[in-house]
């Protein structure tokens, strides 16, 4: 069968997709990124199309058509990244092995034995791989280079510290393990070295990260996969940016009464975001909050709950610096009995009192609710358990999953939350708030890497409409310098997967349908819809 071929081919070539999908095959390697792997990948993604392109998708049925299509949306993406954005060849953060490090020591996905010697495989390989990374490397964005020194710094972090904390249930490896972690961290730290002799030398900024109009768009077509083009999701964006600035507005007059003015969301605001917790607390929090939200949706028999274990844990120091907290999930070709891992960052160690104090006014008790919403109850978590629960008749969903979809459950999972009352009127409010910085997100993405917004007007928009903390605007500069297309994942996923959870036909109980809606793994939305035949 033409798709299983290219899932096997795609699998053999990415270990990290492998890995992340739950197939261990590949897991003591680490990407080639060397100029004749990239290029044999290359011929690999055209021939897969050329074959994509022979099928005729009016021939199959509508499993094999919405198949066909992510498929081939997958091959294209790929050939157009390796093509036309070319991220291996001035982003460091691409050649950080540690995700794939992490991935091996934190899930027991297999006894300690058998993933040390994956892990062994891997290790192995850091040196090689870092050396392709300084031949490959240029001109990158100086952004980029200084995150990368607090990453790889973390990834040498983790060896150091998690490798021979698991090598203590399988010493017999020990010989075979130790020389290559010790050669692994000797490696990371040259490249740090590396990385920070090149910031050292040269104090400017280095290569423009941002896209420019034209990679940017086609970068977010391949990202997005709908019908909406840029202009119509700027517009859209701008007119829900005016829409929910009048929901907050009212809710916090509920709140602490005054005129409907921006004046009376930041009394509210201020209000609430005295109740905050601190690193050392963050993580408990988030469990009390776990527990709230899984009765919620009992309570309200919103959508059928899974026994799947999520595990609440610090952000590992290796991801640090783009995001505050991310849903780590086994892959859809997971067997074991493995958890889910709901990470949330601390604030860094060098941050002066204020900037922390900013933080967790931002990260408040009343936003940590709403945030695991998000990431875990009934976000990220219930909805990719579901999602492994798909059978298929071959393993493309398992590869050829939708950012839209996933992030769009989740703000969705937000505002059903919220509306239906999840931690009272200051949840509402921090999730109202939580759609203007998703809104502005979109915004950002298109107006930093196609309008040249400057840094000053970036921020007077985070912290000005959409009422954030300094420090989380700050944040979200580097966000969006640091990554493309994704931040349009949120709004754009957000309208379309509220809009199939609207569709909901006469008679069908909410909880059926949004069952129904995360029975396909994750497909774009425009599939989803197809799928589902609304």
């Amino acid at each position: 069968m033409v798709a299983e071929r290219i899932v096997e081919a795609l699998l053999e070539s990415r270990p990290g997709l492998a890995s992340s999908a739950g197939d261990h095959r590949y897991d003591d390697r680490l990407p080639d990124l060397s100029a004749d792997a990239v290029a044999a990948d290359r011929a690999m993604l055209t021939d897969a199309a050329h074959a994509l392109s022979e099928l005729d998708p009016d021939a199959l049925d509508v499993e094999e058509r919405v198949d066909h299509a992510l498929l081939t949306g997958l091959v294209d993406r790929a050939l157009f990244e390796v093509t036309e954005i070319r991220t291996h060849e001035w982003d460091p953060l691409r050649h950080n092995p540690g995700p794939l490090l992490h991935a091996l020591v934190a899930r027991p996905y297999a006894p300690a034995d058998v993933r040390l010697t994956h892990l062994a495989g891997r290790l192995a390989a850091v040196p090689d791989a870092l050396a392709t990374a300084r031949a490959t490397l240029r001109d990158m964005p100086r952004i980029h280079a200084e995150t990368a020194v607090g990453q790889f710094t973390g990834t040498a972090a983790l060896i150091r510290d998690e490798v021979s904390a698991l090598l203590t249930q399988a010493p017999a490896l020990h010989d075979r393990v130790a020389p290559a972690a010790t050669a692994a961290i000797a490696a990371l730290e040259e490249f740090v070295a590396w990385l920070r002799t090149g910031l050292a030398a040269d104090a400017g900024p280095g290569r423009d990260p941002r896209l420019g109009r034209r990679r940017w768009e086609a970068r977010l077509w391949h990202t997005l996969d709908t019908e909406l083009g840029a202009a119509e999701i700027q517009r859209r964006a701008w007119a829900n940016l005016d829409r929910v600035t009048e929901e907050i507005r009212a809710a916090a007059v509920e709140l602490v009464g005054g005129p409907a003015d921006d004046e009376t969301v930041r009394r509210a605001l201020d209000l609430l975001a005295a109740e905050h917790p601190d690193d050392h607390s963050i993580v408990d929090l988030a469990g009390v909050t776990l527990d709230e939200a899984t009765d919620f949706v009992r309570a309200h028999d919103l959508v059928t709950l899974v026994d799947d274990p999520c595990v609440i844990q610090v952000m590992p120091e290796f991801a640090r610096g783009v995001a505050v907290a991310y849903c780590d999930s086994p892959g859809p070709l997971e067997t074991a009995n493995v958890p889910t891992f709901y990470c949330i960052a601390p604030t860094p160690a060098d941050w002066p009192a204020h900037r922390v104090e900013s933080f967790y006014r931002e990260y408040n008790d009343h936003m940590i609710r709403n945030l695991t919403v998000h990431e875990a109850m009934p976000g990220h978590f219930l909805q990719l358990a579901h999602a492994r629960r798909y059978v298929g008749g071959t393993r493309v969903r398992a590869v050829a999953r939708s950012g839209p979809f996933i992030e769009g459950w989740a703000v969705y999972a937000e505002e059903l939350m919220a509306g239906l009352g999840f931690g009272g009127l200051p949840v509402r409010l921090q999730q109202l708030k939580m759609q203007l910085r998703m809104t502005i997100n979109a915004l950002l993405d298109q107006l930093v890497h196609c309008e040249e917004l400057p840094e000053a007007e970036a921020m007077a928009l985070m912290t000005g409409r959409g009422f954030q903390e300094e420090g989380e605007a700050a944040g979200k500069w580097r966000r969006a310098l640091l990554t493309s297309t994704q931040l349009s994942t949120y709004f754009v996923g957000y309208s379309e997967v509220a809009e199939i959870a609207a569709a909901r036909p006469d008679g069908v109980p909410v909880r059926d349908w949004h069952d129904a809606m995360l029975a396909h793994d994750c497909p774009p939305p425009r599939h989803l819809r197809t799928l589902l035949g609304v």
